[in-house]
């Protein structure tokens, strides 16, 4: 008998393991977004330093009418030299405390009071002047000659400050108490007419005398320069005292 094949049993083969391959690293890239252009500057308005652009920047700023005389005022007492911090606070401080009733006694009580004046000190010319400082003005009341009361001077208006050196430096010494004596100077119509006189010297006292304190003045006008003006200032300290109500 044929023996049947022996069936051999299949070998079992481990199954193999197949590796993936493992994903190559990812290089991690750090990106650094840019950040969005900054906004240009808006281009800062030029300032005019030229001669116009600094009027006009004036004329913005005075926008009363106490600011527009105060900016002429001292323009004034800088143009003629005299311009002074001290100075200018008692000038301001004399517009801002100024009373709107003239403190003046009424004229025939100041014509007798500077009849008075010109007899005690035989003076040439005795003018009487009413004074605005908020719009900076003077007006005559009354100027006296030799010969009497010369009525063509009255209510002859004038500048208290102007151009003049010697007419600034009066005003700042009669604001301050005192009683300023000079050299006449030709300025205007009132000291042309001093002139015509024959004044060649003046002093001139606030009414009142009090420094800070002004609603007028009183002007004396000489042929000569005096020896010694003590007289003549204690003399008008004393008629300004008089002529304040």
């Amino acid at each position: 008998m044929t023996k049947a094949p022996v069936k051999r049993a299949a070998a079992k083969v481990a199954p193999v393991k197949r590796s993936r391959p493992k994903p190559a690293p990812t290089s991690q890239v750090n990106v650094t977004m840019a950040a969005p252009p900054a906004a240009a500057p808006k281009p800062e308005a030029k300032k005019d330093d030229s001669t116009a652009g600094k009027i006009v920047e004036l004329i913005k700023w005075v926008d009363n009418p106490f600011k527009l005389f105060t900016v002429i005022l001292l323009s004034f007492l800088a143009f003629a030299g005299y311009f002074a911090w001290d100075s200018r606070q008692m000038i301001l401080q004399a517009i801002t405390t100024s009373s709107h009733n003239s403190e003046l006694k009424e004229t025939p009580a100041l014509m007798q009071i500077a009849l008075s004046v010109q007899r005690d000190l035989e003076a040439e010319t005795v003018t009487v002047h009413k004074a605005s400082l908020v719009v900076n003005s003077r007006t005559t009341l009354f100027a006296l000659t030799a010969k009497g009361h010369d009525k063509t001077m009255d209510g002859v208006n004038s500048s208290l400050f102007n151009k003049d050196p010697q007419r600034n430096q009066a005003m700042i010494s009669m604001l301050g108490g005192e009683v300023y004596c000079d050299k006449l100077v030709v300025t205007g119509k009132n000291s042309d007419w001093e002139e015509k006189q024959g004044v060649k010297y003046v002093c001139r006292a606030g009414i009142p005398p009090q420094m800070g304190e002004f609603d007028g003045y009183i002007s004396v006008g000489f042929r000569e320069a005096p020896e010694d003006a003590t007289e003549i200032k204690t003399r008008l300290n004393l008629a300004s005292t008089e002529m304040s109500k």
